[in-house]
């Protein structure tokens, strides 16, 4: 891994960015103004369909915007996608998915290398998996392939991380590790924009991009986290608590995000 220093350029900015699939009528995204600098951490809150996954496609330039002004300051972002979305009848191991980083970094004729080799042995110890190198990702647990899948985007040396509800589904032990893990990422230079359905987790980051289709507000948890924007957000998959307390998002469903621009 290489030492990194804070950019005072953004890696990522948006302004009004929109973005539709192939033969939709409407735009999955539209209005997104946003950006990510370095060291910042920055949580997408939305429901599913909302648009989340849509905008990861764009940044990772699987989906081209269909107006609006988008920079990206980096080679390419690194996707942690969500380990329940990952084949797991494939016969390779921890190390094998972890090196699968290094592909976006290489020419198509070459082979990883022993360095290469070496930094996805390392992205395993930092999420606390060194011991586990060998074993078959299907034989892993939920929130070991989940961590499996952060070493792999680590072995991309990207700047900006994309984090696809890292925290989902997977036990504490894996959740408190990768919490501290993206704080010494960010620590070290790295953006992180992470997808998630967990309010009071976005409060602790140091941005929140609130997003329903259209984006509902951007900037500092502790102004943009209103009840109001909570609600324009999240809208019928809001269930209000007995009393003036906090609101509950339903459980989200998976869906076919090219179809409901999730």
């Amino acid at each position: 891994m290489h030492d990194r220093v804070l950019s005072s350029e953004p890696l990522v900015r948006s302004n009004r960015l929109a973005a539709r699939y192939p033969g939709a009528s409407v735009p999955a995204i539209s209005s997104i103004t946003f950006a990510v600098e370095s060291g910042q951490r920055v949580a997408l809150l939305g429901p599913n369909g909302g648009g989340k996954s849509t905008l990861f496609r764009v940044l990772t330039e699987e989906l081209a915007p269909s107006s609006g002004e988008l920079e990206i300051g980096v080679a390419h972002a690194a996707l942690v996608p969500q380990s329940e979305r990952s084949r797991l009848d494939y016969p390779v191991s921890a190390l094998d998915v972890a090196l699968m980083g290094s592909v976006s970094r290489l020419p198509w004729w070459r082979r990883p290398s022993r360095a290469d080799r070496a930094m996805a042995r390392e992205s395993l110890r930092r999420v606390g998996l060194e011991g586990e190198a060998n074993t078959t990702f299907g034989e892993l647990s939920g929130g070991q392939r989940q961590r499996v899948l952060v070493a792999r985007a680590l072995v991309q040396d990207s700047p900006l991380l994309l984090l696809d509800e890292p925290f989902a589904g997977i036990d504490v032990p894996s959740a408190e590790l990768l919490a501290t893990l993206f704080d010494e990422l960010a620590a070290e230079g790295r953006g992180l924009l992470m997808a998630t359905h967990d309010i009071e987790q976005a409060r602790s980051w140091d941005l929140v991009l609130c997003c329903n289709r259209v984006q509902i507000a951007f900037g500092d948890p502790a102004e943009v986290l209103t009840r109001e924007v909570i609600e324009r957000t999240y809208g019928a998959s809001l269930i209000p608590l007995p009393g003036d307390g906090p609101l509950a998002i339903t459980p989200p469903h998976h869906h076919d995000h090219a179809e409901d621009g999730a």
